[in-house]
């Protein structure tokens, strides 16, 4: 298994090899296998950020048990969550699903009161689990979802542009996290053939068409 980390202190894209039963890389002590992380997916390429493995890390340690993952990462043209979903990006994890309530209050709160993420989802949207995610809070779009990137840009973001540029025929070579000119290449023929302003930056408007149009798709691994 490929497995894609950025590292924030480095600004650099790490690549690991793992097998299933291996511990993603920056776990602590075990508390977060490749399997747990990759859940459902049927990619054999994962990518997450550092700072949210780490941030799963102290919500483990602070909880002293272990903390059963459903969900957290999914290739964009697997589908099964919003259009800018985190899990896209590696960055969420849906967890504590089958738990007493009182166990998953317990997590809830402890995540919301320690700040190790950057959302926690109320009670009453996931009542049945806990959803955190350690999103970037500069989202490119108003009303949320994923930042502004452009050449130059590194991370997870650039892996989900990547993957649905890839998608949807639109070759931006190889999934590695950093926005070189074959990836602006890519996002200009994009918005060329459905009619934005073709700059190679994706902002709002390209992010919504990229991820209205996997989502309108059948078919698509």
């Amino acid at each position: 298994m490929k497995i894609l980390v950025y590292n924030p202190s480095t600004n650099r894209m790490e690549t690991y090899y793992r097998n299933l039963n291996d511990p993603m890389p920056y776990s602590q002590d075990k508390y977060l296998s490749v399997k747990e992380f990759r859940g459902s997916s049927e990619s054999d390429t994962l990518w997450t950020d550092r700072r949210a493995i780490e941030a799963f890390n102290k919500l483990r340690s602070l909880y002293g048990k272990p903390i059963r993952v459903g969900y957290a990462f999914k290739r964009i043209g697997e589908k099964g969550h919003s259009g800018m979903s985190q899990h896209y990006a590696g960055m969420a994890f849906d967890i504590a699903q089958g738990m007493p309530k009182a166990e998953r209050d317990k997590i809830r709160n402890l995540a919301i009161k320690n700040k190790m993420f950057t959302y926690v989802e109320p009670a009453n949207l996931t009542p049945t689990w806990v959803h955190v995610d350690k999103r970037d809070t500069r989202p490119a779009c108003a009303s949320g979802g994923y930042p502004l990137v452009r050449e130059g840009s590194k991370g997870v973001y650039v892996a989900v542009l990547q993957d649905a540029l890839n998608t949807l025929g639109y070759n931006a070579g190889n999934i590695d996290g950093i926005f070189g000119r074959n990836t602006k290449n890519a996002v200009l023929r994009y918005q060329r053939a459905n009619k934005l302003a073709a700059d190679g930056i994706v902002g709002c408007n390209t992010w919504r068409s990229i991820t209205q149009r996997i989502a309108n798709s059948r078919n698509l691994y």
